[in-house]
């Protein structure tokens, strides 16, 4: 009986325990005036709960929460650089929607009649979708002329993908393909 008795007050102490440790709520090591925090890094400076998901989430205890900002990511050039091709919109990382209208400049040697392709792929390379991008000006100089495109993406794609803008190679010469690609993400 006596037994019994310890064994229910163990029993019930491990449940209070459990109870408590579930409800109890993370608070800051040293009290800080919640009104200065203003960003994921101050969150986490003030030894509020961080989250791991990506990217990271820290939470105050008045419900605000702050996501980390991570640096967007590089283009990647291939025979090219940032001095024959610039894309402004959108940029490295960026979310977008459907259809996806891709702004920029490049140097007139990049167009063909006025003209490159683009292509969409997914996260295995597969094209999903192609564009033509069109110069708004002069493309027959060696000066920066401004482009426009509008890619249509199907319906039913949402997720990674990668924008690949490829200067227009009428020779189909491998070493005179240049290309500017980075990553994307389409959500709506």
């Amino acid at each position: 009986m006596k037994a019994n008795l310890i064994l229910a007050v163990l029993v019930i102490a491990a449940i209070g325990a459990a109870l408590w440790f579930m409800t109890k709520t993370e608070e800051p090591a040293v009290a800080i005036d919640d009104s200065k925090i203003l960003s994921f890094l101050d969150c986490e400076a003030a030894g509020y709960p961080v989250m791991e998901s990506y990217p990271r989430q820290c939470r105050t205890k008045d419900g605000r929460t702050y996501v980390e900002e991570l640096p967007a990511p590089e283009p990647t050039y291939v025979n090219a650089t940032a001095d024959n091709i610039k894309v402004m919109s959108p940029t490295p990382g960026a979310v977008v929607g459907k259809p996806i209208t891709v702004m920029g400049e490049a140097r007139g040697g990049w167009y063909f009649e006025a003209s490159f392709p683009i292509e969409v792929r997914n996260s295995t390379g597969a094209v999903i979708a192609t564009g033509v991008a069109q110069a708004q000006g002069e493309w027959m100089t060696n000066n920066f002329v401004p482009f426009v495109s509008t890619i249509q993406i199907p319906e039913g794609y949402i997720g990674e993908a990668v924008l690949v803008l490829m200067n227009d190679n009428p020779s189909g010469m491998v070493e005179n393909a240049k290309s500017v690609s980075f990553p994307i993400t389409i959500e709506y």
